[in-house]
């Protein structure tokens, strides 16, 4: 069968690190079915050369005869999306298309799979979640669900990547619980040993690129949209600041967007510089470092679709403190030291928990953290879309 793949966030976080990732694995796991792989013009030219930019060379497209590149330059959420897409993908004469965004063309009427990752729109519609104008943003807002509910209707199976997210699905989309598949996500593989603080380092972090580290540090990791919840960090930071005296820091790992600049901005004219450090979006392997040598990882959200940052730590030997939200007690099970996003004296709380304790009392929490992050990996991923692929097309 010929199958096709809307790959234009390749070079994104998030949904572009799902899709590199699949692309990847499928790549390994299936030499019988043809593939078609819809990129950027961007894209298409550092894959064709194999030129991707520094911590996007985990997913190089392989010579292989079975995968064929389609440039495009239609941007996701654009008029040319809905218009123009369906014609470039028409062309290839596909037996099946996966979106593995939500963002479908509405005139695209042919058999396709489509992965929606979360309705954290459906939840957190305001205007604060946005850089437009409240108009410009609510009419955005209503083409949103508009688009997300068609492509729910009309796609020949849903995969949800959480049984939170497929919840969600059946109560705001009202789509049938037969026709959504759960399939997790996976997390990336330590590519070296542990590189201790302090100790030897197989690949140290460059020189300065650390600088403000001094005491402890809980880690956050992923972008500061209003969901993250992160005004309850600053007015925890400040309380551990003016009274707690907790020997602590947070560090902030993520894109740099209008988001990260505004919380940046907030954390100066709080005086919180020394208290939280901004690291940006940074390489995999010096995300490792940060994992593996942070007090814990922690997650604020009011709600998420997975949390990859939770696997990704676990999986790194790093302690979770995480908002008691269900799907991270459906990832992390009892594994994570949960707190109330609510209520910031349960966050201090716990904070001070794991600041006088230390690592060495959760080592049973680090060690059943590791196995249970081996659960979530990305071949078993790509192996499942796969079977939902030849489902549709009633293959076995």
């Amino acid at each position: 069968m010929k199958i096709g793949i809307d790959a234009r966030f390749w070079d994104e976080s998030g949904v572009g690190r799902y899709t590199r990732n699949l692309v990847e694995q499928l790549q390994e796991i299936d030499k019988t079915n043809e593939y078609v792989l819809f990129v950027s013009s961007k894209v298409y030219q550092e894959i064709k050369n194999q030129t991707l930019p520094a911590g996007r060379q985990e997913s190089k497209i392989k010579n292989n005869k079975n995968w064929k590149l389609v440039e495009t330059a239609i941007h996701w959420h654009s008029i040319g999306e809905q218009f123009k897409f369906p014609q470039i993908i028409n062309r290839e004469n596909l037996d099946l298309m996966h979106f593995p965004y939500f963002s479908v063309p509405v005139f695209y009427h042919k058999p396709f799979v489509v992965t929606i990752h979360d309705l954290i729109l459906h939840h957190f519609a305001t205007g604060e979640a946005t850089t437009r104008s409240r108009l410009v943003y609510y009419l955005k807002l209503l083409g949103y669900k508009f688009i997300i509910k068609t492509s729910a209707r009309n796609a020949k199976k849903i995969i949800t990547v959480s049984k939170a997210t497929k919840v969600e699905v059946i109560k705001h989309l009202h789509v049938p619980e037969e026709k959504i598949t759960v399939i997790y996500e996976g997390a990336f593989s330590p590519p070296q040993p542990p590189l201790i603080r302090g100790g030897v380092q197989t690949s140290p972090p460059e020189k300065g690129e650390l600088e403000g580290v001094l005491l402890d540090y809980l880690l956050h990791v992923g972008n500061l949209y209003p969901h993250k919840n992160m005004d309850l960090l600053l007015k925890t930071f400040m309380k551990i600041k003016d009274g707690e005296n907790l020997p602590v820091q947070l560090i902030i790992a993520g894109k740099e967007d209008y988001f990260y600049y505004k919380f940046q901005k907030k954390v100066k004219e709080l005086g919180l510089q020394n208290q939280i450090l901004f690291m940006g979006e940074i390489s995999d392997s010096k995300l490792q470092y940060l994992y593996q040598n942070a007090l814990a990882l922690i997650s604020t959200s009011l709600m998420e679709g997975f949390d990859l940052p939770t696997i990704e730590a676990m999986n790194n030997n790093c302690l979770v403190l995480a908002s008691d939200i269900p799907v991270h007690r459906e990832i992390c099970e009892n594994i994570a030291i949960y707190f109330d996003p609510e209520k910031e004296e349960d966050l201090i709380s716990k904070i001070k928990e794991v600041c006088s304790n230390g690592k060495e009392k959760y080592k049973e929490k680090i060690e059943n953290g590791k196995s249970r992050a081996s659960k979530f990996n990305w071949q078993q991923m790509a192996k499942e879309t796969m079977k939902v692929y030849e489902e549709i097309l009633n293959i076995t």
